[in-house]
């Protein structure tokens, strides 16, 4: 796939490189808004997502976060769930060399116990052949739910012996089964404005933005801008803006 040129900003360099969370909502309804099944939405969104993981490192994000299927989707139709369990096969086949060779490293958060043994099987292989990636970390969030996880890793909480939110966060990185670092912006596409039980402990402090463009539409240009509106904001994380704090 050819991706769009990007022209990194020069204060990119210098910047904090960032953790980018989307919710990559709207594959269903872009399909059917063409007379595709919902399966060729879901496809087409892999595809957004292959060229928006090669522009990432250019654009100063070191952690970039997908939510490919939540805990509540198994309530959509079984054809479908499975569809997405296929693509999401497919698509670990076929990005894992891609990724090694790119200094991408591959990790997946949420349940492992629901979805297909093959499916299991692939994705430890692409963690563990993507293990050494330092350019970008890359979180496919699969059969993922917030409250879930906070649960789980607060039953585990109760034996550690440093009470902290610090050691919390690392209780809840096991749990994931991969890093668990604060959501600096999320991205929700589609036109639903809500967190849909998505990182909800990360994103506590995290800016948000909304947009109405389907995912399969969204495009690196469409990144770009969703960063340059980050950059915009002040980030007081509750403290007083900097002009009224001296």
């Amino acid at each position: 796939m050819q991706v769009p040129a990007v022209t990194i900003r020069p204060e990119l360099a210098t910047e904090q490189r960032l953790h980018v969370a989307i919710i990559s909502d709207g594959n269903g309804r872009w399909a059917t808004a063409r007379g595709l099944p919902r399966s060729a939405g879901h496809r087409a969104g892999a595809e957004a997502a292959r060229g928006l993981i090669e522009a990432a490192p250019t654009l100063g994000i070191h952690t970039l976060t997908l939510f490919a299927l939540s805990s509540a989707n198994w309530q959509r139709p079984p054809g479908e769930v499975n569809a997405i369990l296929r693509l999401l096969h497919e698509y670990l086949l076929a990005e894992t060399n891609h990724c090694l060779n790119e200094g991408i490293r591959l990790r997946i958060i949420g349940r492992r116990d629901r979805i297909p043994a093959t499916l299991r099987q692939v994705i430890a292989d692409a963690e563990a052949i993507t293990a050494r990636g330092t350019r970008l970390n890359v979180r496919l969030a699969i059969d993922y739910s917030a409250r879930e996880s906070i649960f789980h890793a607060a039953c585990k909480f109760y034996k550690a012996t440093e009470l902290s939110t610090d050691s919390f966060s690392q209780v809840l990185s096991e749990v994931h089964r991969g890093s668990s670092t604060d959501v600096d912006l999320l991205i929700r596409t589609g036109g639903e404005q809500r967190l849909s039980d998505f990182l909800l402990w990360e994103c506590a402090f995290a800016e948000f933005v909304f947009l109405t463009k389907r995912w399969p539409d969204f495009t690196v240009a469409d990144l770009r801008a969703a960063l340059d509106e980050f950059h915009r904001r002040e980030r007081t994380r509750g403290a007083l803006p900097a002009e009224l704090a001296g």
